[in-house]
Parts: structure tokens; C-alpha cells; sequence
């Protein structure tokens, strides 16, 4: 059955929002400022080999669904086939109506695979052998599917840790889409497991070739690892935390004097992770702000709940929710500290619950400077607000707090390569927001002014943004 939904006017309602979508925001190329794809596939510029392998790898939406829809883990991230996965989760596609998935299943079935059908058991053979066809064959390669959705920028997720040769392979490439990576230090601030932690020290005591002994020690390995990112081309750093902004009073003693106990196998109080955590946050901000890279906060999410799932197939396999904590002020001292010592980055605050979204969007406004514009970011949706509800929420929240027209847009925030196509469906809403108020009589009716907008959000604020 050939889908009547997404269709090219999907989602956009009134004429302006088909001419600022149509005629400007489809155009603009397409920069994924934060991303967990694998730099290796891209070097590697793999080929998969069936739909299955592409779409449902990795992908936690995906399996949360097929779980609520009772569907057996052999089945998700069991030992059933691939195509014995990918025939459940076309059971469980009906029953996604009104989840953000019945729509981005069949925006990545469009573009790039060409296919408009809706996906049902019954279609689900045809659609997985025809699409598996241009997988397996290489037409629809790694790189071959960036370049089609207009990639330019993609900057990965990667640790401390990481050696970046595969990012170092790329650059020695043809490939003339850019891609980056982002400083992610959550593991060497987690203290909270002292033998998980101390395991992570002696990787990277291995990396370095540097015994770390102390605190010190600690700092100047971790120094020179941003260093070498730096001169890797990485400009982003980013952070997820899974607890408010840490901002415990502490001394370069006391700090010193926890780590040893750590070094120790010792598990710490609250108060002392605390205090660590706070004092590391802090050193990361000041390299950031000294190096000119933009920090990213992910702020919210309550990790790996459920500890029997977690048991019984692993960590960040889908067993996550929004954690419900308060912030403000929290956040405020701590960019607040930044400030005062003339060493706050370009930042972008991202929040998960989205009773935090009026907090978030109006603690920015406190730190704008005039030196850049838009320097502070209310990030996009995000995860569990990845969605059309949470987007149009997002975008209605900066606009009423903030400037709209400064926004650096949307990102995948994805495992998959398909996922460019919520890139699109960002822009579709965008649009359509935008021309409702031109059809209420809210705004001018005036395409060229809104339309520099559109592309400005869509492309160009992220363009001038970051130094990629």
C-alpha cells in the first residue's frame, strides 16, 4: 500500500510553509554537530548488507518499541536472523501510530531508499529485499548515503581515550565531507564505581605511557589528551550529566586527597564525588574556553534503570529514562564561576525533562555577551524530545525567551545513518510553525526576510558557529 502521509508537502499546512520549506530550507546542506556514529564506518565507508543490519544495530528507540509491543529480546538483541528482527519490528510498525517512529520510518523508507509504501507484515518482505538490494550492492554505502541526504559536517561522539585514527584516515581521504569529533570525558569524571574507574585510569595510562599517581598526574595526562584532540581538528566538547551541575566548594588539597582514595579501590562519599567531579568539570571548561571549542551540557537523563535488563543484555541497550531533578541554581553558579573568570566557552545546554524547558532557555539569556551571537544555545530537542511535540515545544520556548533566529538548529544525536531525515522533518516543522503565524497575520508575509530564517536555522547559524 503506497503511504499517502509522507508525502512532499508532509506536515506543512499552508502555502508559506511549503514555499519556506520547498524553496529554501530543503537546499541547505546538512551539518550534524553531535552524532554517536562510528568514525570507522565512515573510513571503512561500509556497506551493510541487509535493511535489518542498518536500522535496528543499535537503535534503543527501536527496541523499547518492539518490547512494549511484546516482543521477545531474541527478536531485539537476541540470536534470531536478521531478517527475523527486521519481520518483528515490521509487526510492531502499526501499532507505532502517533509514536515519532511511525513517522521516521517512513521518512528514512523515502529518502534514500526511494520506497513509499507503508511497512506492515505484509509489506515487510518486498520492502526489506528491495531495499537490502541497494544496501548489499553498495549503491547505498555509508558515504554514498551521507552525500545523497547533503552531509557536509558530522562531528562523532568519542572519548578521551580514543585514538582518532580513523579520523586521521578520513582526513588522508577523498572525502570531501568533513568529519570531526567531539571531547566526551563523561567516563573520566565518574568516580562513583572506584574499580570501573581505575580500570578507565589504567587505559589511559597505557595510551600515554604515564603512570598516574595522583591528581596531578591525572590532570596532565588528561591535558595533553585535549591537546592531541585539538590538533585532531576537534572544536566540541561535550558532557553528559546525570546529575545537577556539581558545585561543591572544594580545595586543590582536598581534591588531591580523594583521588587517592580512589587510587585506593576506596568508594567514595556523595559529598566527595561531588567535589571531584566539580573540580574536573571546571578544568575541562577552562581548556575548552582556552582552546576557542564550543561545550555541550546534556543535562537529565536517569541511566540503565532497569538493573535485571541491564544484567541480561548490557548497558545503553534501552533501559533509560528522564530523570526529574532541579538545576537552576546549580547551573547558574557554575557558568557563573565561568564567567567571572572570563573562561566561559561557546556553550549549548540541552535538557531532558521538559518541565526545565522555560529554566534552560531563560539561564542563556544571563550569559550573552555580545561577543558573539547566539553564544549561549538552547539546544534542540534531545533524545526523549526528539519528537515533532518536543521540537515545536522547543522551538515555541526559544522563541519566547530568546532569539529564534540565532538557533544553531537540529542534529541526529543518532547510532544510524539514516537518521538524516529527522534533519528534514526539523525543518518541515520549523516551517510550518513559522507559517502559521504568517497565515494567523502574527508575522509579514515577506519570503525573503523569513527565508534567510529558515536557512539561517537550518544551516547557516551552525556554519558560522562552530570552527569545524
Amino acid at each position: 500500500m503506497r503511504n499517502p502521509i509522507v508525502d512532499q508537502n508532509f506536515l506543512l499546512h499552508n502555502s508559506v510553509a511549503e514555499t519556506l520549506y520547498h524553496e529554501y530550507a530543503s537546499k541547505m546542506p546538512i551539518i550534524d554537530y553531535h552524532c554517536h556514529i562510528e568514525a570507522q564506518e565512515i573510513a571503512e565507508n561500509r556497506i551493510f548488507q541487509n535493511l535489518s543490519q542498518i536500522w535496528l544495530e543499535g537503535d534503543h528507540y527501536k527496541w523499547r518499541a518492539m518490547r512494549a509491543n511484546g516482543i521477545s529480546e531474541k527478536y531485539i538483541t537476541g540470536e534470531a536472523t536478521d531478517w527475523e528482527k527486521f519481520q518483528k519490528w515490521a509487526e510492531t510498525v502499526p501499532y507505532t501510530i502517533r509514536n515519532p517512529l511511525y513517522h521516521w520510518t517512513h521518512l528514512e523508507l523515502k529518502n534514500p531508499f526511494g520506497i513509499q509504501d507503508i511497512l506492515n507484515e505484509n509489506s515487510a518482505k518486498n520492502i526489506y529485499d528491495r531495499a537490502s538490494e541497494k544496501l548489499s550492492s553498495g549503491e547505498l554505502s555509508v558515504q554514498n548515503i551521507m552525500k545523497i541526504f547533503n552531509v557536509e559536517k558530522v562531528c562523532t561522539t568519542n572519548d578521551p581515550i580514543d585514538p582518532l585514527n580513523w579520523h586521521e584516515q578520513i582526513t588522508q581521504s577523498d572525502l570531501k565531507i568533513i568529519v570531526s569529533m567531539s571531547w566526551r570525558p563523561d567516563r573520566a569524571m565518574d568516580v562513583r564505581d572506584p574499580l570501573e574507574f581505575n580500570r578507565y585510569l589504567g587505559s589511559l595510562e597505557e595510551l600515554s605511557s604515564s603512570a598516574i599517581d595522583s591528581y596531578s598526574d591525572y590532570l596532565q595526562v588528561l591535558k595533553r589528551r585535549h591537546d592531541y584532540f585539538h590538533d585532531k581538528g576537534c572544536r566540541l566538547a561535550d558532557h553528559g550529566l546525570e546529575f545537577p551541575f556539581p558545585i561543591d566548594v572544594y580545595t586543590t588539597q582536598e581534591i588531591s586527597s580523594i583521588f587517592l582514595k580512589i587510587r585506593m579501590g576506596k568508594k567514595l562519599s556523595y559529598s566527595d564525588q561531588q567535589k571531584i567531579m566539580s573540580a574536573l568539570l571546571y578544568e575541562f571548561s577552562v581548556w575548552n574556553f582556552e582552546k576557542g571549542w564550543v561545550q555541550q551540557y546534556h543535562i537529565g537523563a536517569l541511566r540503565d534503570v532497569n538493573i535485571k535488563g541491564v544484567r541480561n543484555i548490557g548497558k545503553a541497550c534501552g533501559f533509560d529514562s528522564i530523570a526529574d531533578f532541579s538545576y537552576a541554581a546549580s547551573m547558574g553558579i557554575f557558568l557563573n564561576r565561568l564567567e567571572e573568570d572570563n573562561q566561559l566557552a561557546k556553550t549549548i545546554i540541552y535538557n531532558l525533562n521538559p518541565k526545565d524547558n522555560e529554566m534552560v532557555a531563560s539561564m542563556i539569556g544571563n550569559f550573552q555577551d555580545g561577543s558573539v551571537p547566539g553564544k549561549i544555545q538552547y539546544g534542540s530537542g534531545w533524545w526523549f524530545l526528539d519528537q515533532k511535540d518536543g521540537m515545536i515545544r522547543q522551538i515555541n520556548t526559544l522563541s519566547n525567551q530568546g532569539l529564534l533566529s540565532r538557533f544553531i538548529g537540529m542534529l541526529t544525536d543518532s547510532r544510524s545513518f539514516l537518521s538524516y531525515s529527522r534533519h528534514d522533518y526539523f525543518r518541515r516543522i520549523l516551517c510550518q510553525i513559522i507559517g502559521t503565524d504568517v497565515e494567523n497575520g502574527e508575522l509579514p508575509n515577506d519570503a525573503d526576510l523569513l527565508g534567510k530564517i529558515v536557512q539561517d536555522i537550518s544551516y547557516n547559524n551552525a556554519n558560522n558557529y562552530f570552527d569545524f
